[in-house]
């Protein structure tokens, strides 16, 4: 029974990593073929490695400017995001008070409401606040964005830490802010590259927000950059999957810098001592 067990685990996680890998592998080697070879399914590379594609892809679009948006957004969206999440966190694992459950529901009311439900209102609050077409709105939205992943994740980590630690920093003399900062913080690495790896991934990658709470060239962010290669009568397919390369190759970077923190934070935040 045993071995069925791992045979069927083995083929599920075998089938999750063709439908992962393989379209992101058929959009590589297709950014090096020219638009006839790609719409002809010709296999290989019958003319050579077409590298023209990466160049006309930052001739067609401004990529350089997106990349900069997209970097700007994403790591201020992770540092706020990060700095606010953690001191929450502490707050609702340590400290009792009243509608405790009722807070700690409601930050997480933002897994259960769809993306498109939010549009309409965040178009009109960022109108009104005149942070519409400003890259500081996007940041502010990223941030709320990721509120309750982080939560979660540094909830679950604050849970395996023992509350001896912090009681004999209060016998020392340390107050709340200061146990916090000099003996909580530092034990929590791995869940904070955990919930920053998920936090910038989600600010890299995301479209719809970005698309319809800014407009023009200078405030858009990279997936955007998608959208200047499909016309209304003809697609650069080489150079929009040259782009797409482009667009995805940073965040799959960072995850891969980071695989092992986040799987430690994963594990560690998993179970409760």
């Amino acid at each position: 029974m045993k071995n069925v067990r791992k045979i069927l685990a083995g083929i599920f996680l075998a089938f999750i990593v063709i439908i992962s890998v393989v379209p992101f592998l058929w959009v590589l080697s297709s950014s090096f073929k020219s638009n006839a070879e790609i719409m002809s399914s010709v296999a290989g590379y019958p003319n050579g490695l077409n590298f023209q594609n990466y160049v006309k892809a930052f001739e067609i679009a401004p990529l350089v400017g997106f990349y900069k948006n997209s970097i700007f957004v994403a790591i201020v969206s992770t540092i706020l995001n990060l700095l606010a999440l953690s001191m929450a966190a502490y707050v609702l694992v340590r400290c009792n008070f009243r509608f405790k459950g009722a807070l700690t529901l409601l930050f997480s009311a933002a897994l259960v409401i769809p993306g498109a439900a939010l549009l309409q209102p965040l178009y009109q609050t960022m109108n009104t606040a005149h942070l519409y077409n400003k890259l500081w709105g996007l940041i502010i939205v990223y941030t709320a964005l990721g509120m309750p992943t982080t939560l979660y994740i540094m909830m679950s980590y604050y849970k395996t830490i023992s509350p001896t630690l912090e009681e004999a920093a209060y016998i020392d003399g340390a107050g709340f802010f200061r146990t916090f900062v000099q003996i909580i913080l530092p034990l929590t690495k791995p869940a904070f590259a955990t919930a920053g790896v998920l936090q910038f991934l989600l600010c890299w990658n995301e479209f719809q927000f970005a698309l319809t709470l800014t407009t023009g060239v200078e405030k858009r962010t990279l997936p955007i950059a998608l959208y200047y290669f499909k016309s209304s009568f003809a697609s650069d397919y080489g150079a929009m999957f040259a782009a797409t390369v482009l667009v995805t190759i940073p965040s799959i970077a960072v995850y891969l810098l980071m695989q092992k923190q986040v799987i430690s934070g994963l594990a560690a935040g998993s179970v409760k001592e």
